[in-house]
C-alpha cells in the first residue's frame, strides 16, 4: 500500500474545526490583552487614591510591557493559525516542510499550526 501523501478532506475538516476553535479563543485573548494595554477596561489606578497611584505606577508600566509582549506573541499565534487554514484550503496541511511526509495526527491535534514533523523538529536543533 502506498504511503499517504496528504490528509483526506474529512481529516482536513476535523483539523479545520480544531484550528477555528483555537483561533476564536486566541482572538478573544488578544483583545483582552489589547484592552489591558490601552486601558480599555477602565480598571486602573486612575480611580484609586493618590497614595496607591504612586505605588502602583511602576507595576502598571511593567504589566503593560508584559501585556504588550504577550499580545505580540498572541498575534503571531493567530497568524500561524490563519496560515494553517490556508494550507487546509490548498490541501497541503499536515505535510512536513522538511521531509515532505505527513505530520502525525497527534502532533497536529496538539500543535495545529505545526509545519514540521517531530523528527524534522528534533533535527533542526
Amino acid at each position: 500500500m502506498a504511503e499517504k501523501t496528504r490528509y483526506s478532506d474529512e481529516e482536513l475538516q476535523e483539523f479545520k474545526q480544531i484550528i477555528n476553535a483555537k483561533l476564536s479563543k486566541a482572538k478573544k485573548d488578544y483583545e483582552l490583552l489589547r484592552n489591558t494595554i490601552t486601558q480599555g477596561d477602565g480598571n486602573d489606578t486612575q480611580d484609586t487614591s493618590p497614595t496607591f497611584k504612586v505605588l502602583e505606577e511602576g507595576a502598571a508600566v511593567l504589566s503593560k510591557e508584559e501585556a504588550g509582549k504577550l499580545a505580540q506573541r498572541q498575534l503571531k499565534f493567530i497568524q500561524h493559525l490563519q496560515a494553517a487554514l490556508v494550507r487546509i484550503e490548498n490541501k497541503t496541511y499536515g505535510v512536513c516542510r522538511e521531509t515532505g511526509k505527513l505530520i502525525s495526527k497527534e502532533r497536529l491535534r496538539a500543535v495545529p499550526h505545526a509545519t514540521l514533523s517531530i523528527d524534522a523538529k528534533r533535527n533542526q536543533k
